[in-house]
């Protein structure tokens, strides 16, 4: 009964702040959209709370820097984007083209800045990253990605790709790792929720000036080694490091190719 609660709240405050943020795209600037949207994250993190049972712990925002900042996340739920959007007043953030398939979708997330690359990475999408990630960056906006791409299972893990260290390098940003047990009670994008406390935690920012080989071990261990250890508390089990898996894109390849 939680689970479907929670649904007929999720498609209801979708739809609806969706149509009102479509209005508000018409205002000029991105202020009243921005407002629409920051709304709607808060009431889907209370209805997390309410109707799902899926309460927040937010650790380690003392240790954020000051002034603009790249966050790399661990990305096992779909609720992710709405839990961390909620923590800043002004965030934008790194999303795939499939979004912009949702009707109406596409012309709120122009207006809010969002970043929208192609899901199956290459040039397009680092191309997309530098230049809509400097028009981020220019307005000292804080900027959220997911460094695996898509969704993983708990105690799976994708490759991590190298798009957030082309931001890094090219506007200069510290990295925030992001570590997250979230799909422990919300996995991936599936209907059934468990209620319980998800934990996020921001981690020690990793400084400008690292090359990319050392840059691309420390995030991914910072990451993966935290996100084990959190759902290793979460579960009461010992913790086991994320076994990588092919990305969809990848399975699909292999399989055309057999």
């Amino acid at each position: 009964m939680r689970s479907l609660a929670f649904a007929v709240a999720y498609w209801t405050l979708s739809i609806g702040y969706t149509l009102m943020a479509v209005i508000a795209a018409m205002a000029p600037g991105r202020g009243l959209t921005g407002w629409v949207i920051r709304r709607y994250v808060r009431r889907m993190v209370q209805a997390m709370r309410i109707l799902a049972g899926i309460k927040l712990d937010v650790r380690g925002k003392e240790r954020l820097p000051a002034g603009a900042f790249i966050i790399a996340s661990k990305h096992q739920s779909w609720g992710d984007g709405f839990a961390t959007y909620d923590q800043f007043d002004d965030l934008a953030f790194v999303t795939g083209d499939h979004l912009e398939k949702f009707p109406l979708l596409g012309t709120v997330l122009r207006k809010l800045g969002a970043i929208v690359v192609n899901n199956c990475g290459g040039r397009d999408a680092r191309d997309a990253l530098k230049q809509r990630g400097a028009d981020a960056h220019a307005e000292g906006r804080r900027i959220l990605i997911y460094p695996e791409g898509n969704l993983a299972r708990v105690g799976e893990k994708f490759r991590y790709r190298t798009g957030v260290w082309h931001m890094y390098r090219d506007f200069d940003m510290p990295v925030v790792p992001l570590a997250s047990n979230l799909g422990l009670f919300w996995p991936q994008e599936e209907f059934r929720k468990h209620p319980g406390v998800a934990t996020l935690d921001f981690l020690d920012a990793i400084p400008t000036g690292l090359d990319k080989a050392e840059f691309m071990a420390r995030l991914e261990e910072m990451i993966e080694t935290r996100t084990a250890q959190l759902v290793s508390e979460a579960t009461e089990r010992p913790v086991t490091l994320a076994v990588q898996v092919p990305t969809p894109d990848e399975a699909a390849r292999a399989k055309s190719s057999t």
